[in-house]
């Protein structure tokens, strides 16, 4: 994992605590969530405020996430909203802090010049202690505080200044009036500066979730599912009519189309289809060369051909259904028919533009773990995991690759796999998705 923290490709993009008095103000909030304080005087933290060298520390790496459930959370800055975050248990949890922030930032921005704030996302269930509990998690509800008490006691000031102007004789309860002048100066002046955090609560009903070897819950489609990483059988009776796990490739493909949650990559608009299939073969072929030995230090888009070509009859089943989409793409003629059975099936799908698009991708990153690309784009938790059982040949390649290709321009190369993605508000960004693929190439700035 060395190569790839050297790269930025894991734990990069942290938020540093170095100043003694945002450590302070660190320690003050890990005491208050956990009674525990940090001796480190310089470490990094993720969204959450989750600290990998804290979690060494402790030897705790989910000091934060009890359980892996009902995350809590430590904000020192806003900035923190650009960080990723690390150890998830919940695909939900980043895209609701991330909101939560950005629904807040000018109250949090204020909150955070001065104090820590700590909170939790609490739901109704503290002990996944079996996987029908899961469908109790629907709803999550954002609570949080700083540490000095500060929404706390402006929401009681808020109470009082109502019962003052409400109640006929106000102007004479000084007992009162002492009180509200007592919060007033822990809370500041509310009148200017209300300190009143919005939105709350987001539904998630969809979602996937480490517990029980990874499930994926579609709760919200016309026709709801559980697709599960591991075996089925061993989830026991949930209450939903369809659980599948990754060897139902039929069902899994008649849940898609079903649901309308995805299109296939030769008929996507705005993407470059034969450059991500040539891209996936290619993957395909590092995969396999890795496998004999072979050496893979320094080659080029032509010596992977030349590896394709030398080794065709050593190729698996994936590479040819991709072979003949490919020439389909690029030289016409018949339509070549790919059914689910055949393993190329799900390497030739991508998210359809939906609310779940995220989540499918991630479910096709699992059905299609020899598309490197798209495994660390749109599923960490299983890249990682997946790497460290690599040959070193076939790690050092992916590093050196998702560095110069994906790393150079993240945006870009996202938009060119998955189409226009919106921003936190919701819309769509400016520059349409062709303009992104002719300015730096389908698999983001490549170096020509």
């Amino acid at each position: 994992m060395k190569r790839l923290i050297e790269k930025g490709l894991m734990f990069g993009n942290l938020y540093r605590v170095a100043s003694p008095a945002l450590v302070e103000r660190y320690n003050r909030a890990l005491e208050h969530l956990t009674g525990k304080r940090t001796k480190l005087s310089d470490f990094h933290i993720d969204l959450s405020g989750y600290s990998p060298e804290i979690g060494d520390e402790f030897d705790d790496l989910l000091y934060l996430n009890h359980n892996g459930v009902n995350r809590q959370f430590i904000l020192l800055s806003t900035e923190q909203k650009s960080c990723p975050l690390l150890n998830v248990k919940f695909s939900t949890s980043r895209t609701i802090l991330k909101q939560f922030i950005a629904d807040n930032e000018a109250q949090l921005f204020a909150l955070t010049a001065t104090d820590a704030v700590a909170g939790e996302l609490v739901n109704s269930v503290f002990d996944i202690s079996e996987p029908r509990k899961l469908f109790e998690v629907a709803k999550i509800r954002v609570e949080c505080d700083t540490t000095g008490g500060t929404i706390r006691h402006a929401e009681k000031l808020t109470e009082l200044v109502g019962r003052f102007k409400a109640e006929e004789d106000g102007w004479f309860d000084d007992v009162l009036i002492a009180e509200m002048i007592g919060l007033a100066q822990k809370s500041g002046d509310i009148t200017r500066n209300p300190v009143r955090l919005k939105r709350q609560d987001y539904e998630q009903p969809d979602f996937w979730t480490a517990h029980f070897g990874g499930l994926y819950l579609f709760q919200s489609v016309a026709h709801p599912a559980v697709i599960s990483s591991g075996p089925k059988e061993e989830l026991g009776a949930l209450p939903i009519k369809y659980v599948f796990d990754l060897k139902d490739r039929n069902q899994i493909a008649k849940f898609f189309d079903y649901n309308d949650l995805v299109e296939p990559i030769v008929k996507a608009r705005g993407i470059d289809a034969a450059a991500i299939l040539a891209q996936k073969m290619d993957f395909i072929v590092i995969d396999a060369a890795a496998d004999l030995g072979l050496d893979l230090t320094g080659l080029t888009r032509a010596d992977i051909r030349r590896l394709a070509r030398q080794n065709a009859h050593r190729l698996p089943r994936e590479y040819h259904g991709l072979r003949e989409l490919y020439k389909w793409a690029t030289e016409g003629g018949a339509w070549p028919r790919i059914t689910s059975d055949d393993p190329a099936y799900f390497y030739s799908l991508r998210a359809a533009d939906t609310p779940l698009q995220d989540l499918v991708n991630m479910l096709l990153a699992n059905l299609t773990p020899l598309d490197i690309r798209q495994l660390f784009i749109c599923h960490k938790e299983l890249f990682y995991r997946l790497y460290a059982t690599w040959p070193e040949a076939k790690r050092a390649f992916v590093a050196d690759f998702l560095a110069r290709e994906y790393q150079v321009d993240k945006a870009g190369a996202r938009a060119a796999l998955f189409g226009r993605e919106p921003d936190m508000k919701g819309e769509a960004p400016v520059a349409p998705v062709e303009e992104i693929v002719r300015r730096v190439g389908p698999w983001g700035a490549v170096r020509r």
